[in-house]
């Protein structure tokens, strides 16, 4: 089965990592695979280290990707994260594998929609994730469950910058 959280509303990302403790409980093994967050050591992260059954693999810069004008490390590590996404996908190792943001990377044209929609063919038992806002039509129509997160209120716009403990 393939998940999508998408939608410009906080929680995709957070929404995964959700699923990962619960598969985490259950004994299941778990891959986590960020696009494009690399070198940050969220806060997320640092509590999943402590968990014997996952897999943590980041691609990526410190630095944030500008849409407009990728540079090209922003390419390489999208596609070495796709290569990576393939390659565990294949593994038949884990139980839930996440794709964090494969669709911000798929909207800023890091790789292509055809690349990801080369996932959806790998034969696999694993469940998967993917996140990340825009997620594009032809994704939503493969997947087998979607969810849009959708921002109502957010309070940033009263000028409240991101926290630590709660944003990363």
């Amino acid at each position: 089965m393939i998940q999508i959280y998408t939608g410009n509303g906080k929680g995709k990302t957070t929404a995964a990592l959700g699923l990962a403790l619960r598969s985490l409980g259950s004994g299941k093994k778990v891959c986590l695979i960020q696009f494009m967050k690399k070198n940050f050591l969220y806060g997320e992260i640092k509590s999943l280290r402590n968990f014997e059954n996952i897999d943590i693999f980041q691609f990526g810069t410190a630095e944030l990707v500008d849409p407009n004008n990728p540079r090209k490390i922003d390419f390489e590590e999208a596609k070495k994260a796709l290569k990576k996404s393939s390659e565990v996908i294949q593994s038949q190792k884990y139980d839930l594998i996440i794709l964090d943001e494969i669709n911000v990377a798929v909207e800023w044209n890091l790789i292509s929609l055809e690349d990801q929609l080369q996932i959806f063919q790998i034969t696999t038992a694993a469940e998967i994730v993917m996140t990340g806002r825009y997620a594009r039509q032809e994704v939503l129509e493969k997947a087998d469950l979607v969810t849009e997160m959708k921002e109502i209120k957010h309070y940033y716009q009263k000028g409240i910058p991101v926290r630590k403990g709660i944003e990363f």
